[in-house]
């Protein structure tokens, strides 16, 4: 995923706040479709990589539809960079700002659901500081979780957990699946955010596309043009 990621963005032009927008579209079109008609609270526990720009940038889509959103981060603001940074300061342009870390705990007792985007992909050993506080917070607070690509503390190749992990109810993982998420609980999803099949081509990977219509795969078609989700069923 490294490498889908740096071809799309170096040799294919794609922005990293394009695709980071898609993502964070989709994940509010999930943290939506769980809440349902009755809407209520959502709190967003972001850290300071890209998985955590999906999770601010959700949270603006979020706020954009009425809903209250409570945004929680596993680090000062001040330290945040490159698109995350960019994804906070419009958010707290359209008048959303991160709470407190002491009101963490109750950001999540109130929220319906909890939107899990602290580590992707790129976690190294055991979650530590305010990140791994969060996660243990999550496990014993949230009501329901959705976690963005991968749930935070999972080795998104092998599926180990070498420290808390967040225990989700439903994953949506982005571009493709990962490795680790086969034995993750609750339900998977799959969430396309604009990288074209011709990446995978230069990396001589041959990936079936999965954003189809299909009676096995397709839940759910979007509004926002090709935007798709599917069950990965059979691995």
């Amino acid at each position: 995923m490294r490498e889908v990621d740096r071809i799309a963005v170096e040799e294919f032009g794609l922005g990293i706040l394009q695709m980071m927008e898609n993502a964070g579209r989709n994940l509010a079109e999930n943290v939506i479709d769980l809440i349902g008609e009755t809407g209520g609270d959502v709190a967003i526990l972001a850290g300071g990589g890209g998985n955590g720009g999906g999770g601010l940038c959700c949270a603006r889509h979020l706020h954009s539809r009425g809903l209250r959103v409570w945004v929680v981060l596993d680090r000062d603001a001040a330290t945040l960079k490159g698109a995350a940074r960019n994804q906070l300061r419009v958010l707290r342009a359209a008048g959303v700002q991160p709470v407190d870390p002491s009101q963490a705990r109750k950001a999540l007792d109130r929220a319906q659901i909890v939107v899990d985007a602290l580590i992707g992909y790129s976690l190294r050993g055991a979650p530590r500081g305010r990140a791994a506080e969060l996660i243990g917070l999550c496990n014993e607070h949230a009501a329901h979780v959705i976690s963005l690509d991968v749930p935070s503390g999972l080795d998104a190749t092998s599926g180990q957990a070498p420290g808390q992990v967040v225990r989700p109810d439903r994953t949506l993982t982005l571009t493709l699946p990962k490795t680790g998420l086969h034995e993750v609980p609750g339900e998977l999803y799959l969430a396309d955010i604009g990288i074209p099949p011709e990446v995978y081509r230069r990396l001589r990977l041959t990936v079936e596309p999965p954003f189809d219509f299909g009676p096995r795969s397709a839940l759910r078609a979007g509004i926002f043009g090709r935007r798709y989700w599917v069950r990965l069923e059979g691995g």
